[in-house]
């Protein structure tokens, strides 16, 4: 018999837009790209990629929407009152839905487990030398 898995809860700074995951992250990773850099005030963002399926949104998102480095069409969720971002989304992979670890009332449960985007980081960012690295796009992560 498994373990239940605990859910990830979180949301935005003002408490409108709240979250639930239930299920375990299928990649958490702290991206370098340019984009990401903009959102994090100069550093990595760290990213929490479910399937899409295990999230559950309450509150209202508006959206973003560009063409990220890696040609994906980006969706990104943010609170219209605070302004913290909180998903992130892809539209070549509608399986996945990316939760920005800062929005997790429970931060400390998770860490990076890849470095992406490495390619774009500024020489002064310091690179965990024990996580894997990719210096661009990984592929998507498996739907377990």
């Amino acid at each position: 018999m498994s373990t239940p898995v605990a859910d990830y809860t979180g949301g935005c700074l003002c408490g409108a837009v709240r979250y639930t995951a239930r299920a375990e992250p299928l990649a958490v990773r702290a991206c370098w790209c340019r984009v990401c850099q903009y959102f994090a005030a100069g550093n990595a963002t760290v990213n929490l990629a479910f399937a899409a399926a295990s999230i559950t949104i309450t509150g209202p998102l508006s959206d973003y929407a560009s063409t990220a480095d890696s040609g994906n069409h980006m969706h990104r969720g943010f609170c219209p009152r605070c302004g913290v971002q909180v998903t992130s989304a892809a539209e070549e992979r509608p399986q996945f839905v990316v939760i920005r670890a800062g929005t997790l009332d429970e931060p400390g449960r998770i860490a990076p487990q890849m470095l992406i985007w490495t390619s774009a980081a500024p020489r002064w960012a310091t690179l965990d030398p024990a996580l894997p690295r990719q210096p661009g796009q990984p592929p998507a992560p498996s739907l377990r």
